[in-house]
């Protein structure tokens, strides 16, 4: 049993009393936690706050009750006042030694459990990582793939471009040489560039065209004409 506190204890003990006292009556339940009124009171620590509590527990000025405490008695500890609850206070230190070491092993497997999960994490945020760069070499040959396919088109238009020149060129060559061979065949004293009716050009192509295709009898009646 305690037989007393020193100078300091006391001072304190009284001071977290009074600040009780003044929180709620006598029967009530403190409403807050402790640790609030050690803060207000500029206690050291929260081992001060502890022990005051306990002190005042002790000498039946306040007692555990729903998750917080009752104030029993509002008198002030006196000087030299003994504990009253005698040596029950100091049953539960043994147990209370003995449950720390399962308290301590119990730690482990919450590491363990931390571990585990920040491995799936890891995991799977690999395998997202793997999926992008997947996608990405998809669209990189994607892109590759259209311009290739670009170039290829515009080297087609390209070349259909030259043909189509080509044969513009062709065209008029032709025409120009027609229109020759018609004016010398009609005898006419005119221009080389003399213009021609569209009915004959269309005549003349139709017969050009009929000896292409290995058509005698057609090639012969425009030929009459």
């Amino acid at each position: 049993m305690i037989a007393a506190m020193n100078p300091q204890s006391l001072e304190r003990a009284n001071a977290f009393l009074a600040a009780v006292a003044a929180r709620t009556e006598v029967g009530g339940v403190l409403p807050g936690s402790p640790a609030d009124i050690g803060h207000e009171l500029a206690f050291p620590d929260a081992l001060s706050t502890a022990r005051a509590v306990r002190a005042l527990i002790a000498r039946r000025r306040l007692e555990p009750a729903d998750g917080s405490y009752r104030l029993l008695d509002a008198r002030p500890v006196e000087a030299g006042e003994r504990e009253v609850l005698g040596r029950r206070p100091r049953k539960p230190r043994a147990p209370a030694a003995r449950k720390a070491v399962p308290s301590a092993a119990s730690s482990s497997p919450m590491y363990s459990g931390v571990g585990r999960a920040a491995v799936d994490r890891l995991v799977e945020l690999g395998r997202e990582v793997a999926a992008l760069r997947a996608s990405l070499r998809a669209a990189r040959e994607e892109a590759r793939a259209s311009r290739e396919a670009r170039v290829g088109a515009e080297q087609r238009a390209e070349v259909l471009s030259a043909k189509v020149r080509e044969l513009d060129a062709r065209a008029e060559m032709a025409e120009s040489n027609l229109r020759t061979l018609l004016a010398s065949v009609r005898g006419r004293e005119a221009q080389r560039d003399a213009p021609v009716g569209d009915s004959e050009m269309e005549a003349i192509l139709g017969v050009l065209k009929a000896g292409e295709d290995g058509d005698e009898e057609v090639a012969a009646s425009p030929a009459a004409d």
